[in-house]
């Protein structure tokens, strides 16, 4: 508990004076003002996280949290229980779309152990399992208290390693059967709203399929009575490892001034734990994209996160956060290499 309370109390606002320098030096850019609309938003802020007018890129990873959920008891996902550890190879051995993506864009792919239901050995994967999955929330709590605190101190931990390795822009990734049932709790519990109105198809279910899982959502709180003005309970009653140690990702890049890319509804559910853990991480978050999957661009609302593209992807795993990396290089490589009207021999307008 000492390392979450202690990240906590290390996050501070963003850097307003070189955000404005910034701004100001963009306006000075050969370009009509406010021309390259969220490229110039996203080097504003990310000079705003970081505190220097030109903050360089030289080390990115995706970070893969993995964890299993017992809900998938009461037949939430199209896929069985099994496939979580299956992923999980799939990421270390290169295979999956993540790993095509991290390549494309010179990002790492640090996957993670958080309470996957198999045991995993392998060198390329960081073995943090707090537990074997979670338990069934729709009989009962998905974790202990001190299991979810267990996870986010994992998340905090593990941003901390990479920081400290020299990485200046993290991402967050996922994988685990039943995680959108679990991330659609979490939005309903903080939003105040029933199941039918953020339960998705997540891994391909059909509309009865939906229907059913609206209710398995609706009947876990009914049944565990999660309180909204507590993150670490909601995220104890109806969340995942993987969902808390993702929450723990985004508070530790916060608290050590770095930028955390937010992938989808998954990562996004996370963002809303972390934030209603700590109001001012959210102005180190950066939403990559805005899913197909039915209640995210709700939550990208509430959580007031402008998602930098629209690909109608619904995949997880980090996919839409490392696609936004090249745009993130690019917003930083426009503010510190395009030549000003100055500097250019241009006349401004009048």
């Amino acid at each position: 508990m000492k390392l979450l309370a202690d990240t906590i109390n290390k996050i501070g606002d963003l850097d307003d004076q070189v955000r404005q320098e910034i701004r100001i030096h963009q306006s000075n850019l050969t370009k009509p003002p406010a021309s390259l609309g969220i490229l110039e938003d996203l080097a504003a802020q990310i000079g705003g996280i970081t505190g220097r007018k030109f903050p360089e890129i030289t080390k990115k990873a995706v970070v893969v949290m993995a964890g299993d959920h017992g809900v998938t008891a009461e037949n939430v996902s199209a896929y069985p229980q099994e496939v979580t550890s299956q992923m999980v190879l799939n990421f270390i051995n290169g295979g999956a779309a993540v790993n095509v993506l991290a390549r494309h864009t010179g990002a790492e792919v640090v996957v993670v152990d958080v309470g996957v239901a198999t045991p995993i050995d392998h060198r390329k994967v960081l073995s943090r399992k707090i537990r074997m999955g979670t338990a069934n929330m729709a009989e009962g709590p998905a974790m202990s208290r001190e299991e979810a605190v267990q996870a986010l101190e994992v998340g905090i931990s593990v941003a901390d390693e990479l920081i400290t390795n020299g990485y200046q822009l993290l991402a967050t990734g996922d994988m685990g059967i039943g995680n959108t049932t679990a991330s659609s709790a979490i939005m309903a519990v903080f939003l105040g709203i029933p199941g039918h109105e953020v339960a998705g198809r997540g891994t391909g279910l059909d509309k009865s399929g939906v229907l059913h899982k609206e209710q398995i959502i609706d009947r876990a709180i009914a049944m565990n009575r999660p309180n909204p003005e507590d993150p670490i309970d909601v995220l104890a009653k109806v969340g995942g490892l993987e969902i808390g140690a993702l929450a723990g990702l985004i508070l530790g890049a916060a608290a050590n001034r770095i930028p955390v890319v937010i992938d989808g509804f998954i990562s996004s559910a996370a963002a809303l734990v972390a934030g209603k853990i700590a109001s001012q991480a959210a102005g180190y978050m950066i939403a990559s994209h805005c899913s197909a999957e039915t209640a995210h661009r709700k939550l990208l609302q509430y959580l007031k996160l402008k998602p930098v593209l629209e690909l109608a992807m619904r995949l997880g795993e980090g996919t839409g956060a490392v696609l936004a990396f090249n745009l993130i290089e690019a917003a930083l490589k426009i503010n510190k290499e395009m030549a000003t009207f100055e500097s250019a021999g241009i006349s401004q307008s009048i």
